[in-house]
C-alpha cells in the first residue's frame, strides 16, 4: 500500500514537472507549417520558428518547435506558405515616400495630357495661391509637341493652373517642371543665369520652359518651402509625422521590416527619435546624416546611434551627391551623352566638400555613402574612397557605399571589392531606365557597364538592394522581379547575361542590407538569437515562375515578433 501511494506522488510529481518545464520553455509566438528560408550560411529551410520578446529562440520542424506552445502562446499556421527574414530596403528616402502620399502621384500617367488634367483637377479644389504640388513624371513617357531636349513646354499645364504655383518633381527627384506662376514668383527670366550644377532649360529663343535640373531646381523649390514655412510649427510637425506614419503603413504592406533613409537633416533625426521614444514608430531606420556641411562638422560626432530603442533606429552614415540622375542627363559620364553630345552631366557637390565630408566621416567612424550614378561620377566617388582609406590604412571593415552605382566603367568594377566599397543598387531603376539607357549611353556604354549586377557579384562585391522610393514604388517584391529578369513592361529583356540568381536577389534584400548596415549579427537571416523580423509571402520567390513572381503577395509582416501587417481575406 505504501509502495503505491509513493508511486502515485511519483506520478503526479513528473506530470508537474513536465507542465512547469513546458511552461518555462513557452514563447510569445510561433509560425508552423510553412516553407521558412532562413538565409543563412547554408540557406537552410524549416517548418516552424518559435519566437519569445523580439527574438527567435528556435527553429526547425514542427515537432521540435511545438514543444514551445504554451496557453498564452499566438500561433500562427503558416499554411505551407514561405516566410522569409524581413525585407531590408537599403536605399529609400523615408520623409518622400510619406509626403509622396500626400501629393499629386504623377507615376501612372501615360501622357503629359493626363497629368496637365490632374493639374487642371487640383487647381478648381484649391485656392488661389494655394501650391499644387506632385512627383513622378517622366519624360521618356511622353511624345510632347512642342519639346525641348524632350520636356514639354508649359504653356499647356499654364493655362489649366493660371491662380496657382504648380511644382512637379521628376521620377528621379533630379529635376523639377514649374508652372508660370510659380517662375513668376521666383522672377525666373532669360537673364535668371543657371545656379553652379543645374541648368534653365530654355527653348531657341531663351526662354524658360518650366524645366528645372539639378541644383536649378532650388530656384523655385526655395519659395514653395517659403509658403510652407508660413505654416505654425506644430502644423508643420504634425504633417511631417503623419509623413513618417505613412511611410512606415506602405513598408509594412510592403513586407519592409527596415529601411536605410537616404539623408536625413539633424532636426528631421530630432524628430524620428522622439517617435520612437514616444513608441509611435515600430519600423527599423538606418538613417544617413543628409545636413549641410556647417552643420555635419558641428554637429555630427553627437549624433552617432548604434541600436537605439532596441534596435530599431541608428544613424552611422553621412549621404553626399556626386552627379545627377541619368534621364535628365545629369549623370557624370567619361564620355559625352549619345543623344545629347554636347553635354557630359555634371557633378553637383564640389569635390573639395565631398573630400572634406569623407576625412571627416573617416575620423568620427561614419559611412560615407555617395550618390553616384555615372562612370565618372563613380570614378571620382571611388578616387576620393581610396585617398581617404590610404590616410589610415590599419582600419579595415569600413564598408563605404556608393549609392546607385548605376554605369560602371569595366576598369572600375574590380575596385568595389578591392575596396570593400558596397554597391548599393536599386533594381527596379533597370527595368524602369531601360527604354531610355541605351538612348543616353549607346548600346556599347549599355551593354558593358549599365547595372553590371553579375559583373559586380563575379568579382565579390557586396550588391544591397532597394527602391530609391518614392522614385519607385517601394515594392521589394517588384525590385527582386527586376533583379532576376530584368524584363520591361514589353516583355522585352534588358541584357539578361547581368540577370541575380534567385538567391543572390533574396540576400540583397536580406542580409546584404544588414551587412550594408553592420547589422548583420542580429538580422538579415532567421536564427536562433536573431531578431524576429519576418515576412510571409504567398509564393516562395525561389523557386516559383517569374510570372507567379508578380501576383505574389505579402501576407505577414513581423517585427520584432510582432505581427505589424497581416493581409485580411
Amino acid at each position: 500500500m505504501k509502495s503505491k501511494t509513493i508511486f502515485i506522488a511519483l506520478f503526479f510529481a513528473l506530470i508537474i514537472i513536465a507542465c512547469s518545464s513546458k511552461h518555462e520553455q513557452a514563447v510569445d509566438l510561433v509560425l508552423t507549417n510553412g516553407k521558412i528560408v532562413t538565409v543563412d550560411e547554408n540557406l537552410t529551410e524549416a517548418q516552424a520558428i518559435a519566437i519569445r520578446n523580439d527574438s527567435i529562440i528556435q527553429i526547425g520542424n514542427n515537432d521540435l518547435i511545438e514543444k514551445y506552445i504554451g496557453e498564452n502562446t499566438e500561433v500562427i499556421d503558416l499554411k505551407g506558405n514561405t516566410a522569409i527574414p524581413g525585407f531590408i530596403e537599403s536605399h529609400a528616402h523615408f520623409y518622400g515616400l510619406g509626403i509622396s502620399k500626400l501629393q499629386l502621384d504623377l507615376t501612372k500617367a501615360n501622357n503629359w495630357d493626363e497629368i496637365v488634367y490632374m493639374v487642371a483637377e487640383a487647381a478648381e479644389k484649391a485656392k488661389p495661391g494655394e501650391w499644387i504640388v506632385g512627383r513622378g513624371w517622366h519624360q521618356d513617357k511622353f511624345d510632347p509637341k512642342p519639346n525641348v531636349e524632350g520636356y514639354p513646354v508649359h504653356n499647356v499645364l499654364s493655362n489649366a493652373s493660371p491662380f496657382n504655383p504648380v511644382l512637379l518633381t521628376h521620377a528621379s527627384g533630379h529635376a523639377s517642371f514649374a508652372n508660370a506662376k510659380a517662375m513668376e514668383l521666383a522672377g525666373i527670366n532669360e537673364s535668371t543665369e543657371d545656379p553652379k550644377g543645374g541648368k534653365i532649360v530654355r527653348d531657341s529663343l531663351g526662354t524658360a520652359i518650366g524645366v528645372f535640373e539639378e541644383t536649378a531646381e532650388l530656384l523655385i523649390s526655395k519659395f514653395y518651402e517659403e509658403y510652407q514655412n508660413k505654416r505654425t510649427e506644430q502644423e508643420i510637425i504634425n504633417e511631417n509625422i503623419k509623413a513618417y506614419k505613412l511611410a512606415e503603413k506602405e513598408c509594412f504592406e510592403k513586407g519592409i521590416t527596415s529601411f536605410h533613409d537616404a539623408g536625413a537633416t539633424f532636426g528631421e533625426i530630432d524628430l524620428i527619435k522622439g517617435l520612437y521614444d514616444e513608441g509611435e514608430l515600430l519600423i527599423r531606420l538606418n538613417v544617413m546624416v543628409g545636413d549641410t556641411p556647417k552643420n555635419i562638422k558641428e554637429k555630427l560626432s553627437d549624433y552617432k546611434m548604434i541600436g537605439y530603442a532596441n534596435n530599431h533606429l541608428t544613424v552611422r552614415s553621412i549621404k553626399k551627391y556626386m552627379d545627377g540622375a541619368l534621364g535628365s542627363r545629369g549623370a557624370w559620364l567619361l564620355e559625352p551623352y549619345e543623344d545629347l553630345e554636347t553635354s557630359v552631366g555634371q557633378n553637383v557637390t564640389p569635390l573639395n566638400e565631398i573630400r572634406e565630408i569623407a576625412r571627416i566621416a573617416f575620423e568620427n567612424g561614419f559611412q560615407l555613402n555617395t550618390h553616384a550614378i555615372g562612370d565618372k561620377a563613380n570614378r571620382v566617388t571611388l578616387d576620393i574612397y581610396e585617398k581617404t582609406f590610404n590616410t589610415n590604412p590599419e582600419l579595415k571593415d569600413l564598408r563605404w557605399r556608393i549609392e546607385h552605382a548605376q554605369h560602371l566603367s569595366n576598369k572600375d568594377i574590380p575596385r568595389f571589392s578591392e575596396l570593400g566599397v558596397i554597391a548599393a543598387m536599386q533594381a527596379v531603376h533597370c527595368t524602369s531606365d531601360a527604354v531610355f539607357v541605351p538612348k543616353r549611353l549607346g548600346d556599347k556604354r549599355a551593354k558593358e557597364g549599365a547595372y553590371p549586377w553579375r559583373t559586380l557579384i563575379e568579382s565579390g562585391a557586396i550588391i544591397c538592394n532597394g527602391t530609391d522610393a518614392p522614385v519607385e514604388d517601394v515594392s521589394a517584391l517588384g525590385s527582386f522581379y527586376a533583379s532576376v529578369t530584368r524584363k520591361l513592361a514589353d516583355g522585352s529583356t534588358f541584357y539578361p547575361e547581368q540577370n541575380m540568381s534567385r538567391v543572390e536577389a533574396l540576400k540583397s534584400y536580406t542580409i546584404n542590407g544588414a551587412y550594408a548596415e553592420f547589422a548583420e549579427d542580429i538580422k538579415g537571416s532567421l536564427e536562433v538569437g536573431k531578431l524576429a523580423d519576418i515576412t510571409v509571402l504567398s509564393n516562395d520567390i525561389l523557386t516559383c515562375s517569374d510570372e507567379e513572381l508578380l501576383n505574389t503577395e505579402v501576407l505577414y509582416t513581423i517585427v520584432g515578433g510582432n505581427v505589424v501587417y497581416q493581409k485580411l481575406d
